[in-house]
């Protein structure tokens, strides 16, 4: 097995000389496992809130949950980097509050790194958090915590305010002190211009072929849910119908009393 990836290594990798970052979430041992050694991150995503808990967006993850989930990821992780996202209310009441948060979600769920979200107005907590010893990775553009405020989970950047906007975000975080910061849903002229100016490496979702890597949920790519299909996503797999036909398959021969047989049997 290669060595396991840091924060160091991942803040140090830029397209003109490495690989691109690969990245893909996890919320539980075995995914974890299956995904160890083929990604560079794993992200423990609040995106947990509507992929495991069926809500329509993150804003009920809490952080016992993120530290639930991050603990039982880091029991398969012996490759990848480990991120965890700092859930909604984490990290925006005070720098204190953001550290003590920070602080459980690495000696409790054994993350390596934490993911919080916004980019000017959270430079402060991210600058607070690096100086105490813990690795920060960025998140502008679309930031699903502030789904009410955008008025839905829509692309960022599309006017010249949003686009100044997000473009002073980015550079802020770098400033701070963050290792990586992940684009979001927004053009890909703007995720160029971001990923050259910086000298950290992005992470795309939704952002186009220019930055320095690509994110997407795991049960997204692998075709778990049929019903969600936005533009940035290509599924690499469908395993709704797989799952389907297997459970299906197994109904039928029980129902039949096919299963179990004795071969199956002690």
């Amino acid at each position: 097995m290669e060595p396991k990836i840091t924060a160091q290594e991942i803040g140090a990798r830029k397209t003109e000389t490495e690989a691109k970052i690969v990245a893909i979430t996890a919320y539980d041992f075995t995914m974890a496992k299956l995904l160890d050694e083929i990604v560079d991150i794993l992200l423990v995503g609040d995106s947990l809130g509507m992929v495991v808990q069926g809500e329509p967006n993150t804003l009920g993850v809490t952080l016992d949950q993120i530290i639930y989930h991050c603990r039982c990821v880091s029991k398969a992780t012996k490759h990848a980097h480990l991120v965890a996202d700092m859930p909604f209310m984490s990290y925006q009441i005070s720098e204190v509050e953001a550290l003590r948060n920070a602080g459980r979600i690495l000696s409790e769920g054994k993350a390596e790194a934490v993911k919080l979200e916004g980019g000017v107005r959270a430079a402060q907590t991210v600058e607070r958090l690096v100086s105490t010893g813990i690795p920060v990775m960025g998140h502008v553009g679309l930031t699903p915590q502030s789904v009410h405020l955008f008025g839905g989970h829509r692309v960022q950047g599309k006017t010249d305010s949003g686009r100044e906007s997000i473009l002073q975000d980015a550079p802020a975080l770098e400033d701070a002190g963050a290792y990586a910061v992940v684009l979001e849903a927004i053009p890909a002229d703007l995720a160029k211009a971001i990923t050259e100016r910086l000298g950290i490496p992005t992470i795309g979702i939704g952002a186009g072929p220019h930055c320095d890597g690509q994110v997407l949920v795991s049960t997204d790519l692998l075709g778990m849910d049929d019903s969600f299909h936005p533009k940035f996503l290509k599924r690499y797999a469908n395993l709704s119908e797989s799952v389907q036909a297997a459970a299906a398959k197994f109904a039928s021969k029980v129902r039949k009393g096919e299963f179990p047989t004795l071969e199956h049997s002690f």
